[in-house]
């Protein structure tokens, strides 16, 4: 991929995903953004009218008005026949509707003119009306519907939904005044009234880019962090996208749950924690921490209380990074939830107990999200697997089961190349110290370094540490002395080929056992661009008269580009030209590091890691004290004498 197209896809994610947050932002049409509950202090600075508007009645009291207005009127009715007895007789239905309506008169209209007001008590139905008179009656009288509904529509209509005015510059309430019952009805009938005030397109515009620049700014905040203090993962299209996918999830999430569900407590449900989880776990803590907070702030300029919701997202995101520093094991994640969800409902209950300075207004649902929140932080196990598969990263739990030598390929590593594996070992070992030493990733170095010569596997036979034994260990003679070297009835040129060759093979075989790109890139670095010294120098040594061409006896590379991949290039060597020493003392072993580790940088190999001269020297140190420790002289048993 060219430079130019990193540069416009990285710059394109970042872009879509600052759209992306404006598109779905909930609150353009209100500019009355607060949250208040009744017995809470305000939160915010003074409050006055902007504007006149009238003070809204609670729905409660409107219904109760509404229904004492539809009590006040009198039912008509129209009388559609005499009955003998003069009786005014209506259908059972019609009765049990005015007694609990609670009427207790009716006007009946006997004529077209004439109109007549009689009590309930008065009237019968066709039961009472035979009991009374012995015979049938028919109800006599019906509802007048459409006169009915016009007395219904005016007394509904004649209850007022208002019952006074906040004038213009009145002030309502400032930071740290209890919200009473009579402020919370003004208060809500202030943002009544800017929900139903007509916002002009050109103010719904001003609106929206006021969003974007800090919307943008916040965005840009954190790519600026990762240009500065992490300029890798910066110019990296594959963390581009994993940071803008993952605070994607979150900030859609977030902001569909605030415009369309009635419960703003339920944004906490949202599992702010995986941003700090899943940084982590791929990447590292520091970038975790400013990423969780860059996309806990932008969540804030919606959020309905943004200083309870900031407070108790980044307490949260601290202590999960503090948590799952490493997480090497399942119930580590168990563990980051169960106290993610403790420091939840702990912040919460402190806010409440500050705020009101009672417990009566914790509410249950709250603790309820807390723990339908700790859930699906346990859940980022399996969105932990779903991000390796997609981004091809690879988590400390996917390296310790690569790690495992008891694996098929490792077995049959063991079988077919047990020199190559033993090799393998000792530079794992090696490895692993030297990361530990200048804080690299001993886990990542450990499991490159038990594949980075898989590819002997294709033909073990050709490499002297899997040969029958019979000459000096690692010797490329050792055909010469009882062995049998292949190697050694090629020409210098197919001879350097065929060990070149296994950087290749490895990185097939590789592919084929679904191994991260991770591990792929210590398979191919191992031996960066260096030469295969034996057979490049015994070719100058046959033919002085000639220059020999060093591209055919280098391998292709890449060369290392990271701390881990330059540990495991070094481990190989040192520990490959520690066999053929003949002496293993103190001195010679640190001769052997320093010699080989100071031909690879002159060679170049590491001039693309960000390797320090303090972290060349610590490697230097741990693999000398390795090595002495592996190949000290021990004491010779005596051998028991023959008494006389």
């Amino acid at each position: 991929m060219s430079k130019t197209l990193k540069i416009i896809l990285i710059i394109g994610a970042y872009l879509a995903l600052a759209a992306l947050t404006v598109y779905l932002f909930p609150r353009y049409n209100n500019a009355f953004n607060y949250h208040f509950e009744i017995g809470k202090p305000w939160g915010y600075d003074l409050v006055t009218a902007e504007f006149d508007f009238p003070i809204y009645k609670t729905d409660a009291e409107v219904m109760q008005q509404q229904r004492e207005a539809l009590q006040s009127i009198t039912p008509c009715y129209i009388k559609t026949a005499d009955l003998p007895n003069g009786a005014f007789v209506l259908s059972l239905e019609d009765f049990e509707r005015l007694q609990t309506d609670g009427y207790k008169r009716v006007s009946v209209r006997t004529d077209k003119h004439v109109a007549t007001t009689l009590s309930v008590s008065e009237l019968m139905t066709p039961k009472t009306a035979y009991e009374c008179y012995g015979e049938h009656c028919d109800p006599n009288i019906v509802p007048d519907t459409l006169t009915n509904a016009r007395l219904y529509q005016n007394a509904i209509e004649s209850v007022s939904l208002t019952f006074g005015l906040v004038q213009s510059g009145e002030r309502i309430i400032d930071r740290g005044e209890i919200v009473t019952a009579q402020t919370y009805q003004i208060l809500t009938s202030l943002a009544r009234a800017y929900s139903e005030k007509n916002i002009t397109r050109q103010q719904t515009i001003y609106v929206q880019i006021g969003y974007l620049v800090l919307i943008v700014l916040l965005i840009a905040l954190f790519v600026s962090y990762l240009a500065i203090i992490r300029p890798n993962l910066f110019r990296e299209v594959r963390a581009t996208l994993f940071f803008c996918i993952l605070m994607a999830l979150l900030i859609a999430a977030s902001f569909l749950i605030l415009r369309f569900s009635a419960d703003d407590m339920l944004l906490y449900i949202v599992p702010f924690a995986w941003l700090s989880i899943l940084t982590t776990v791929f990447y590292d803590s520091r970038t975790a921490f400013v990423l969780h907070f860059i996309t806990v702030f932008i969540v804030s300029l919606a959020a309905p209380s943004p200083f309870m919701f900031l407070f108790t997202q980044g307490v949260a995101g601290i202590v999960v990074i503090y948590s799952l520093r490493k997480m090497t094991q399942r119930a580590h994640l168990a563990h980051t939830a169960l106290l993610t969800g403790l420091t939840y409902a702990l912040v919460y209950t402190a806010l409440t107990f500050t705020a009101t300075g009672t417990y009566t207004h914790l509410q249950l649902r709250v603790y309820m999200f807390i723990v339908a929140d700790m859930v699906l932080i346990i859940c980022a196990y399996g969105v932990i697997y779903i991000f390796e598969r997609t981004f091809g990263l690879v988590s400390d739990v996917t390296l310790i089961e690569l790690s495992n030598v008891n694996s098929e390929l490792m077995h049959r590593f063991a079988e077919e190349a047990p020199g190559t594996f033993q090799h393998t070992l000792q530079v794992s070992n090696l490895a692993t110290e030297a990361a530990k030493k200048i804080e690299a990733n001993a886990l990542l170095v450990r499991t490159g370094a038990l594949y980075h010569d898989i590819g002997k596997l294709m033909a073990p036979q050709n490499f002297t540490e899997n040969q029958q034994l019979g000459g000096p260990a690692n010797s490329m003679q050792w055909g010469d002395e009882g062995g049998d070297n292949p190697l050694l009835r090629m020409t210098n040129v197919d001879a350097a080929q065929t060990v070149i060759r296994h950087v290749s093979d490895g990185l097939s075989l590789a592919a084929k056992q679904g191994l991260p790109q991770v591990i792929r890139s210590f398979i191919a670095s191992h031996h960066g661009t260096s030469l295969v010294r034996y057979f490049y120098n015994s070719e100058a040594n046959a033919h002085p008269d000639q220059t020999v061409d060093e591209a055919l006896f280098r391998y292709p590379g890449p060369k290392p580009t990271t701390k881990e991949t330059a540990i495991l290039m070094m481990a190989d060597a040192v520990e490959a030209r520690s066999r053929s020493l003949k002496d293993y003392t103190e001195q010679s072993i640190a001769d052997m590091v320093n010699q080989m580790i100071d031909a690879q940088i002159q060679d170049g190999q590491f001039a693309e890691t960000p390797l320090s001269f303090r972290d060349v020297e610590a490697i230097r140190e741990v693999f000398t004290e390795k090595l002495i420790a592996i190949h000290h002289q021990r004491i010779a048993y005596p051998t028991l004498q023959n008494k006389k």
